[in-house]
């Protein structure tokens, strides 16, 4: 099953239509669907996949041959290639005429074994490639390797590629796209436990309840997602068991940098150092109110990835009582009782992933630049607000509200935001309450009488935006 993506696409295939040399670049974190997104994209066309391994520079070099000799049926007939170079150039011969897609799907693990391929591949696309008709993509996991090995200044290759492509989770309205028959409650609660990664929203069967989910494929032990995160971390950080522990203090509402430290215990630096880590790995996203600068004494960080914050805040701490297999006693006490609440912050993101596309889609009473979060002191009451959405454009702000109740939005809310929101120094003011349960009456009477209210419910119908 292959879902969304179809930007990705057609600009791969827009590149591939010049019919000339181009160097790809594609990177994302792992399991968000770059291998299924260039499998997709190569149907159809002349193409070598070959997917690096951890192996040595020889046994690499040997797998890549191979990968080219079997393409031109010559593996018979043709030992491995000597060097890199005579490999290239032998595929630069090859499609001086004829275009030819080649996909070096996890490059970093070639390049770890041989340090000096990015300077070798720069020198043949100077020298030779760049007269050919070869495709070449290379695509990494390691975000923070493609960054600086690859795209970064001080890379060999910086300035060789024609084009770079950095493939992000779907955000809700892609999400859901897997589950079509479900309830709208019920994709949110899908959304708020695997989050956009299409690996693990595959996991979810529709034929089954969110719980019986959860418990099946989170709380068994020998399911897939189980040990996920964990695995993860294995896979890409060499001390786990800080990471483990400030990804934790996060999903337990420990936002700040000190409050992190003093949390985990460890120094506030060696702290900002792991949490830079995380970031880079797309795990946890660092905020600051909108309108400040990012360097902000605001500076809060948060989970990125629902998975994480969902197995950090339910499967982490109650391991014992999983690993006795008290599978039942687990969900009906410790996640159920406060699942509610845990999905009132993933509405809010759901609310700002809509406001975005309908933003793209002009649909807004302005085109904003920025949105997320606000919060900070209200010098006439001398307390802290908080406002769950804040977008602005120019002298315009969108200011909103969500609500993830099982009861109608009622005027105290809608009156307690436009309080909050005089604070605030933009001329044009617009205000958008969310609400999972609807509206009261009165709402609606004050919403159609002010054009400057907007109410939004979603529905079953709501991932058609």
């Amino acid at each position: 099953m292959f879902i969304a993506r179809n930007i990705e696409i057609d600009r791969l295939n827009k590149l591939y239509i010049e019919n000339k040399f181009q160097f790809i670049v594609m990177y994302g974190r792992r399991r968000v669907g770059k291998t299924r997104l260039l499998i997709e994209f190569c149907k159809g066309k002349e193409y070598i996949f070959f997917a690096a391994e951890e192996y040595n520079d020889k046994m690499g070099l040997e797998r890549f041959s191979r990968a080219i000799l079997e393409y031109f049926d010559l593996a018979k007939f043709m030992p491995s290639f000597e060097n890199w170079e005579k490999a290239f150039k032998f595929l630069a011969s090859k499609s001086t005429e004829k275009q030819i897609v080649l996909v070096i799907d996890e490059f970093p693990y070639l390049v770890t074994s041989n340090k000096s391929l990015t300077s070798i591949l720069q020198n043949l696309i100077d020298h030779t490639l760049k007269d050919s008709k070869l495709y070449i993509v290379i695509c990494g996991s390691s975000m923070s390797f493609m960054e600086k090995e690859v795209l970064s200044y001080k890379s060999p290759l910086y300035g060789r590629r024609t084009a770079q492509l950095k493939i992000e989770p779907f955000d809700f309205f892609d999400s859901i796209k897997f589950f079509p028959n479900r309830e709208f409650d019920e994709k949110v609660k899908a959304y708020g436990v695997l989050g956009g990664i299409p690996q693990y929203l595959l996991k979810f069967e529709e034929s089954k309840s969110i719980e019986e989910n959860i418990k099946e494929h989170l709380l068994e032990k020998i399911s897939y997602l189980h040990e996920e995160p964990l695995n993860l971390l294995k896979q890409e950080l060499r001390e786990p068991a800080i990471y483990n522990s400030i990804i934790e203090a996060i999903a337990l509402g420990y936002s700040k940098s000190n409050e992190i430290s003093t949390k985990i215990g460890e120094d506030s630096s060696k702290s900002a150092n792991y949490l830079k880590s995380l970031i880079e790995l797309q795990l946890v996203k660092k905020q600051v109110p909108v309108g400040e600068k990012d360097n902000s004494r605001k500076t809060i960080y948060k989970l990125k990835d629902n998975l994480f914050k969902f197995w950090y805040r339910f499967i982490f701490s109650n391991i014992s009582l999983i690993d006795q297999e008290m599978i039942e006693y687990t969900y009906d006490k410790k996640i159920e009782p406060y699942f509610s609440d845990y999905l009132g912050g993933i509405f809010e993101d759901i609310c700002i992933d809509y406001l975005i596309r309908k933003n793209k889609k002009f649909q807004l009473p302005f085109v904003f630049e920025k949105i997320g979060g606000w919060w900070g002191n209200n010098p006439i009451k001398k307390q802290q607000e908080e406002i769950d959405i804040l977008a602005i454009g120019e002298d315009n702000a969108l200011i909103g509200e969500c609500k993830w109740k099982n009861e109608k939005l009622g005027m105290k809310v809608v009156n307690d935001l436009i309080e909050k929101a005089s604070i605030l120094p933009y001329t044009n003011k617009y205000y958008i309450f969310f609400s999972k349960s609807g509206f009261t009456c009165e709402v609606e009477k004050f919403a159609h009488d002010n054009e400057n209210i907007l109410l939004k419910e979603f529905d079953n119908n709501s991932n058609k935006i």
